[in-house]
């Protein structure tokens, strides 16, 4: 096992702080406080300040360090099993996440695309798809909020908003972490520890993750295992009071990839016999490894083994990031200031075995550098005894150079080798390395402002408001063999946005909350970023919106012993931007462009139930039904056909039990913990097109933890199952049928193992 310089720092760092500090530390339960079986209240920042999730007018999913922890979520890309109508899925080994919420996303992969839900980390909204996967660690809480968010978190928000906080400095010494050991030799270990410099005055924390395991599909052509993990992270954060009325956080963050790229299984689909083509002329669905189908080269990969390829590139995909924020809360008395800096740095160089088979028909290089920074100032205030308001203003300035490329059908190359043409590429056979090295710079402002009116002890109206404009900066290059330029393209261009939100709040009693809102989200237009020899393909694309109705309650009942949820909504929206890969010349051909209009409708609930003392069980489920309008795509209407990434059904629950157990004398002997969660998705399509080859149909997951925590509960041990039922599935599946080929990302078959967790 290999760590580079600065995880071993880090860890040193961690393991000295944690000596130094053990002599103080004060005891803290991982298990949430003894309230004789009721529900906790959960707080949440969805409208930049705390407030109790039940008084709050907005979907939200919220999960706790404690149930984050009881489900073993490791990562971003796991939250779907907790939320309904949340999908994420990637192509990539550690960027790049496609985040879709009630069908709301976007399916480009390439490095300026920007998604349809915001990703927040401590406030700091994180621009660069790079960046966004690294700082899932020591975390405090996640909040999901559902729906455009065109008020207070209006970059870029037709979908919603993901906001993560992690666990910030105290006063009080404290140190939390947690070691895995598992399946495919995997290991991961994380920690956090904190706690006073100048008593009152400064506090510390520290915290970091290393994780890395040997990869779980098979790879013939080597005789090893890929798909490996191989990734750290660490965080710095400084609380400084000088005073009551002054709090300034300042946190130094960063993190590196240096596991394997993704490593995809292939699916052949250029018939060679009659017999087994299907009605499109391609491969049909039962002869895929019947090796009477091939790729365009004649490979076939017949073994049926979802876990096992062919793959002649040793793909690594690294990634680094670093960066800063200092946030600042200032009470002024009759108003609170605040201020949020923030500064993303991240590089990515990643080898993709694209084709994946041992010839070269398709291998992939993902170079990007991109550098964010961003700053928020935000006031709040009440205006008398009903009226609060915020207002605030944002800046964000993105830079982002890329140098990627594809080399495509390289083992032609000895066919077309002349005296004039030694290399042997040939761009009219798309014999060649093509490259669309480009640069972006993005500077985004916004101003918003919000208001909530107390009209009566039980109705509160609130109105809000943003403008946001964005202006790009273009310049592309398309390339022939790194030297030859086929087109040149420079283009500048803005942006400008209104969206907001109108709502009313009504209380009936103090369990009881019900409310009716409207919602204009915006995602801001731009330049595809993604391969072309055709400029009109980089032609700027128009702004998309989405204007959200959606009515819900929010109730607690049974003396606290049951929370209820429900939230029904409709969407209509305009100018989708839509990603796709289309054939052009035999070759596979990305395109970015308006999709006209859509319309989204359903239902989501959530129940959360306590019948019994350390008994509690959550359920969620959600219903939507997704439609284009008026699409046509490269001359096919697409018009009636379900968005991708957006499945009829989404459910999942969640049961945790804990038992305490009596030793001899009848003392305290600890508790015995038991957690079960189960998620289904339904058919879901991954292209606009709803190809059934292009599809996953419906399947369950499930997780399972058993474990037992000390009397005093600073000690835990257990064990843990992921895919207990070895459940196989498709995450994503990309369209290369020119080269003959599906290349299909999947699923994480089943793991297990052990843990030890502690928090003092």
């Amino acid at each position: 096992m290999r760590i580079g310089k600065a995880g071993i720092g880090f860890m040193l760092l961690s393991g000295v702080a944690l000596g130094a500090l053990q002599g103080t530390a004060r005891a803290q339960s991982a298990a949430p406080p003894d309230t004789d079986g009721v529900l906790q209240e959960i707080v949440v920042t969805a409208q930049k300040r705390a407030e109790n999730l039940q008084d709050v007018p907005v979907a939200i999913t919220a999960l706790t360090a404690e149930t984050l922890e009881k489900t073993g979520v490791r990562d971003v890309q796991d939250l779907p099993a907790l939320t309904p109508g949340l999908q994420i899925k990637t192509s990539d080994a550690s960027a790049n996440p496609k985040v879709f919420i009630r069908g709301v996303g976007l399916n480009d992969f390439n490095a300026n695309a920007a998604g349809a839900v915001g990703i927040y980390m401590d406030g700091v909204f994180v621009a660069s798809p790079l960046a966004q996967l690294g700082q899932f660690f020591d975390l405090e809480r996640v909040e999901v909020l559902k729906g455009p968010q065109g008020t207070l978190y209006g970059r870029n928000t037709t979908g919603g908003a993901i906001n993560i906080t992690s666990r910030q400095p105290t006063f009080d010494t404290t140190s939390d972490g947690s070691l895995e050991y598992g399946r495919f030799n995997s290991v991961k270990a994380e920690a956090g520890v904190g706690g006073a410099i100048v008593p009152g005055k400064l506090a510390v924390r520290l915290a970091g993750v290393y994780e890395r395991d040997d990869g779980d599909t098979y790879n013939r052509y080597y005789n090893d295992y890929v798909n490996a993990v191989n990734r750290w992270g660490g965080r710095a954060s400084l609380l400084f009071t000088p005073s009551d009325d002054l709090s300034v956080t300042v946190q130094f963050h960063g993190g590196q990839n240096r596991g394997d790229s993704r490593y995809f299984q292939s699916r052949p689909l250029i018939p060679q016999d009659p017999s087994v083509a299907g009605p499109d002329g391609l491969c049909a669905a039962g002869a895929y490894a019947s090796g009477l189908c091939t790729d365009a080269l004649g490979y076939a990969d017949t073994d049926n083994n979802p876990y096992a390829g062919a793959y002649n590139v040793k793909g690594q995909d690294k990634v680094d990031t670093w960066g800063a924020s200092v946030n600042v809360r200032w009470d002024l008395g009759k108003a609170t200031l605040y201020s949020i800096t923030g500064f993303d740095s991240a590089e990515r160089n990643d080898l993709e075995d694209t084709d994946a088979s041992p010839n070269n028909l398709l291998t992939s290089t993902y170079k990007a550098t991109q550098h964010d920074v961003s700053q928020e100032l935000r006031v709040e205030a009440p205006l008398g005894d009903r009226l609060r308001a915020v207002a605030g203003a944002y800046f964000l300035h993105d830079y982002l150079n890329t140098a990627s490329q594809y080399d495509i059908l390289r083992d032609l190359r000895p066919l077309f080798i002349t005296d004039d043409n030694p290399t042997g590429f040939s761009l009219e056979n798309n014999v060649a390395t093509v490259g669309y090295p480009y640069t972006q710079i993005s500077d985004s402002y916004a101003v918003f402002g919000q208001v909530d009116y107390q009209l009566t002890d039980m109705v509160t109206l609130t109105g809000g408001l943003r403008y946001s404009q964005d202006d790009k900066d273009f310049r592309y290059r398309s390339t022939v063999e790194q030297v030859v330029d086929v087109l040149n393209y420079a283009a500048s261009k803005s942006f400008d946005s209104v969206s907001g939100r109108a709502s009313i709040q009504v209380k009936p009693t103090d369990d009881v909350m019900l409310y009716a809102s409207y919602n204009r989200g915006y995602k801001s237009g731009g330049f595809f970023g993604g391969y072309t020899r055709d400029p009109a393909d980089l032609a700027p694309y128009a702004d998309e919106t989405l204007d959200a109705y959606e009515v819900g309650a929010k109730t607690e009942l049974w003396n606290k012993r049951l929370r209820l949820n429900a939230a029904g909504f409709y969407y209509d929206y305009s100018n989708l931007q839509v990603f796709q890969i289309v054939t052009r010349d035999g070759v596979p051909t990305q395109t970015f462009n308006n999709a006209a209009n859509a319309r989204l409708y359903g239902v989501d609930a959530d129940v959360t139930l306590v019948p019994l003392k350390g008994l509690e069980i959550s359920l969620g489920g959600e219903y939507l039904n997704s439609e284009y309008q008026n699409y046509v795509s490269e001359g096919e209407t697409l018009s009636g056909n379900r968005l991708p990434s957006a499945p009829r059904w989404t459910l999942s629950g969640l049961v945790s039990y804990d038992q305490p157990l009596d030793g001899a004398g009848g003392k305290d002997a600890g508790t015995l913990n038991a957690s079960v969660n189960v998620s289904y998705r339904s058919l879901v399509y991954f292209a606009s097109h709803n190809l059934t080859r292009l599809s996953q149909s419906g399947y369950w997951l499930g997780d399972a933890r058993l474990g037992w925590t000390a009397p005093n509960g600073t000690i835990s041990v257990g064990l843990w199952v992921r895919n207990l039922f070895d459940q196989t599935y498709i995450m994503d599946i990309n369209n290369l049928d020119s080269f003959g080929l599906d290349s299909i990302s999947m699923g994480s078959p089943r793991r297990f193992g052990g843990y030890l967790s502690w928090h003092f």
